[in-house]
């Protein structure tokens, strides 16, 4: 879903003659069109349309970036596929855990033998691995068939590099160590037509002692509240029903803005956008998450109720060591405030298993947070070493036979109390915004219900991006089977 209206007639207003602007956007939009004139200039020369593809490793803000990236790929004329067998490959990449590393050198082999057939292929790699030096080095050393590196400060330099990249055979690489620019008026291709991330925030102060991410996102900053506003109204406009507000901590919205906002604040100004159907955000910290916050949530007829809440670990010796900054008890008190005032919200989380010096006394009061909480799902994670991490070097790594053990106690422990959980609605009549044909069964459609769990009911394609109320007839597991309401 491509949203370029704008930008057309407004690229096409450009005189290539003059020098590209100093001021962002404009300066952006200018290599926009000298990209799409190179693109044109290929094209004719081949025969052909240019294709293009972009492949996102990693969290809800790489997606909504992979949207900004093909977006200025459409504008500059290259047609959008998903096939890696194209003219001009880029892969957005995550380093929250090792494996994902490992992903992206494996697909890179492939697309080396790609580029053998088709030598004028381009490929480009951006997002957060590429902001840690050793990750670059081995590029340079073991993949030196890539063009273009960049960061996740300069993203919005897109274009700019795009050109560059076009217009050199030599590998192009423009790594930023940090930033305190925002700029965040440029095409976006969405996946959906009805639903949007829309980043709120980057960056963040936290400092975990096992992520990566305050080193490779840097330090946190804030979009001003009449920005993220107008760019909301823009998307409503658009045919956007549902937004996710992205922030890597999104309770820690606003404090270094010039004028201070809370993050409370905020949802209170979307949540008056006319049109607007469902917010959604992520992702908080336990450890700021207000009671002007919980207050918001539960008056609000459009904030949806799920919250993402990660604890990581029960246990409060872990947690220090995690430089978390609460406690168990902290977070349970926290847990049940929010179930007082929303008896029904649904509740996830993600938990790391073998953290360094993990006990199986530790590992218990995880399992004693789960049972309390009864969380609707939960994303469970193995500790991963990231180099650079003060958890890296830390003594007492746990032995993987003792972790794996403890992974599969605590996924089984997730996965029950899930089943339970999910099967709360079962014989009510809710709302449900339907996102696609079923990938399964094309006679039924899937959507989501406003705490996030997935229904499937018979229904065709002219329903996506509608909401309809839906009986919900039979629970499995963690999705509902159900018939549309007449």
């Amino acid at each position: 879903m491509s949203a370029l209206t704008d930008y057309e007639g407004m690229l096409a207003a450009i005189k290539m003659g003059d020098e590209p602007p100093a001021e962002e956007p404009a300066r952006q939009q200018w290599y926009m069109k000298k990209a799409g004139e190179l693109v044109k200039e290929k094209s004719l020369s081949l025969g052909r349309p240019l294709r293009a593809m972009v492949k996102t490793f990693g969290c809800q803000m790489n997606e909504r970036d992979s949207e900004k990236l093909r977006g200025i790929l459409d504008a500059a004329g290259y047609e959008l596929t998903e096939e890696e067998e194209a003219d001009f490959v880029i892969y957005n990449t995550c380093t929250v855990r090792e494996n994902a590393n490992l992903k992206v050198y494996g697909r890179l082999g492939y697309l080396g033998g790609l580029k053998k057939k088709n030598p004028d292929m381009v490929i480009a790699l951006c997002g957060c691995m590429m902001q840690e030096p050793e990750v670059v080095e081995k590029i340079r050393r073991s993949y030196s068939f890539v063009d273009l590196i960049f960061g996740t400060h300069n993203i919005y330099k897109f274009a700019e590099l795009l050109v560059t990249a076009l217009e050199n055979d030599r590998m192009i690489l423009d790594i930023w160590k940090d930033t305190d620019k925002i700029v965040e008026e440029l095409p976006a291709s969405r996946t959906y037509a009805f639903k949007s991330g829309v980043n709120i925030m980057f960056g963040c102060n936290n400092f975990c002692s096992y992520c990566i991410v305050p080193y490779v996102r840097g330090r946190e900053r804030s979009r001003r509240p009449e920005d993220i506003i107008r760019e909301i109204e823009g998307l409503v406009k658009d045919g956007v029903v549902e937004v996710m507000l992205l922030g890597q901590n999104v309770n820690s919205y606003g404090k270094n803005l010039p004028e201070p906002v809370t993050f409370a604040r905020l949802l209170k100004q979307v949540e008056e956008i006319p049109g607007l159907e469902r917010i959604r955000f992520m992702t908080s910290h336990p450890k700021d998450l207000s009671d002007e916050l919980i207050e918001v949530m539960a008056e609000s007829k459009k904030i949806c109720p799920h919250l993402h809440l990660p604890l990581q670990s029960g246990s409060s010796r872990i947690l220090k060591i995690m430089n978390r900054r609460y406690t168990k008890e902290q977070y349970l008190a926290l847990t049940e405030k929010m179930r007082e005032k929303m008896p029904d919200i649904s509740l996830t989380t993600d938990i790391i298993v073998g953290f360094p010096g993990e006990t199986e006394e530790d590992f218990q009061e995880t399992l004693d947070v789960v049972r309390k909480v009864r969380y609707d799902s939960a994303f469970t994670f193995i500790y991963s070493r990231r180099t650079g991490t003060p958890a890296a070097v830390m003594e007492n790594q746990v032995p993987e036979d003792v972790v794996k053990d403890r992974f599969d106690r605590l996924l089984a422990l997730v996965q029950q109390i899930g089943k339970e959980r999910s099967a709360r609605f079962l014989g009510q009549t809710l709302p449900v915004l339907v996102e696609q044909v079923n990938s399964q069964d094309a006679s039924l459609v899937t959507g989501r219900l406003a705490s996030n769990l997935v229904v499937h009911f018979p229904g065709d394609a002219s329903l996506i991006g509608k909401t309809v109320d839906v009986t919900l007839e039979e629970c499995r597991g963690f999705y509902y089977m159900g018939y549309r309401a007449r």
